[in-house]
């Protein structure tokens, strides 16, 4: 499966999630996404998406907000710990999104999700509630994370 990865705000490509889940077999896209400029972020993110076309698009804090921005018709997403309040100006997600999130998250308020979620008409069951923080990179939420991907991919294909 072929996965747009964009990081957080003061991240790289490269990173621990990034890693974990191509050590599974997994083709990433890791655009290097500017800091300073947002509107540059998603203007980046949207030229490596149209020429790469992946199956999933998962977004890391910032990159959350990124991926919210983008233009991707039914691929389906990932977020971690979205931080769309913050940046960008998408208030709503679409249907089969799923969000990983910790309540202990020092950087985005757990809480954000939940709104982003009233936002969008969708239940809690699209929030996954996992990890002791907001990098979300210990052992239990890259293993929720790598099954998040997977699943959003199996129920985006049509079925035979």
């Amino acid at each position: 499966m072929r996965i747009l990865h964009l990081h957080g705000w003061n991240s790289v490509p490269g990173g621990v999630k990034p890693v974990f889940i191509a050590s599974h077999g997994h083709d990433l896209i890791q655009p290097a996404l500017p800091d300073d400029d947002f509107t540059a972020a998603v203007h980046l993110a949207q030229a490596e998406y149209d020429k790469h076309l992946p199956d999933v698009v998962v977004g890391s804090s910032r990159g959350g907000a990124v991926a919210m921005s983008l233009s991707i018709g039914s691929t389906p997403m990932v977020l971690l710990c979205p931080a769309w309040k913050r940046w960008g100006s998408s208030a709503t997600i679409k249907p089969g999104t799923l969000i990983l999130h910790s309540r202990q998250d020092e950087v985005i308020p757990f809480e954000d999700s939940l709104e982003l979620l009233r936002n969008s008409g969708l239940t809690e069951s699209s929030l996954i509630v996992v990890g002791t923080d907001h990098r979300l990179a210990d052992a239990e939420p890259l293993q929720a994370l790598l099954t998040a991907v997977e699943s959003v991919y199996a129920n985006s294909r049509p079925r035979v």
